[in-house]
């Protein structure tokens, strides 16, 4: 990831913060096949001080096969993105010196992955996970709602993930760089746009510097 310093986020919250509240992962690992790309979504757990990603994917998926204790992966978590368009910034009408760019909110995280066969050790996860994305629900959806055999007969047809994060690292591309006249276009334009996320982000950085 190119990093300039401006952008660069190394806060454990703020990027822990970023993968609680967009989970829907972007997972690459590199197998003796070439490199594997999926997509899932993780939970960030912290037990007695160790950090872990963990997951799920089908059985009959490939990467269940090639994974072993040993393999790297680097799993990317996309926070809010919106392109800027140049007419944003108030000061290219005085010397049209701007072009356009994209605004964007990324956490890259690496780590050993491991494949988990354990089935009370999928459903506990399950249920964390279910119950994370049910929680704003009126009536919450349990796994306890389905028959009981029936979710017995669906375990074994899932691998859990877990990765242990050896490295963390975060992208905040929010305007920082422009000037505050720049940053106050962007927000009036992404306002008039309908991108409330970023533009609450833009705000934020206008005030907090």
């Amino acid at each position: 990831m190119h990093k300039l310093k401006v952008f660069q986020q190394s806060n454990i919250e703020h990027l822990h913060q970023i993968i609680n509240d967009y989970p829907f992962s972007t997972l690459m690992v590199s197998t003796e096949s070439g490199i594997e790309v999926d997509h899932l979504p993780m939970i960030l757990t912290i037990d007695d001080g160790v950090v872990c990603l963990q997951g799920h994917i089908a059985k009959a998926n490939p990467l269940a096969k090639l994974v072993n204790d040993e393999t790297k992966a680097t799993i990317i978590f996309h926070g809010p993105n919106c392109y800027i368009s140049p007419n944003y910034y108030p000061t290219k009408k005085e010397n049209g010196k701007a072009v356009p760019t994209w605004n964007y909110i990324v956490v890259h995280v690496t780590g050993a992955i491991k494949c988990i066969h354990d089935n009370d050790w999928k459903l506990d996860f399950l249920n964390r996970l279910t119950d994370k994305h049910e929680s704003n629900s009126d009536e919450p959806w349990s796994i306890s709602d389905a028959p009981q055999e029936y979710i017995e007969k669906m375990l074994p047809a899932i691998v859990g993930l877990e990765v242990q994060i050896e490295s963390i690292e975060g992208k905040w591309k929010v305007s920082q760089d422009k000037p505050e006249i720049n940053q106050q276009g962007v927000v009036e334009g992404l306002q008039a746009v309908g991108h409330s996320e970023m533009q609450a982000w833009v705000q934020k950085f206008i005030v907090s510097g």
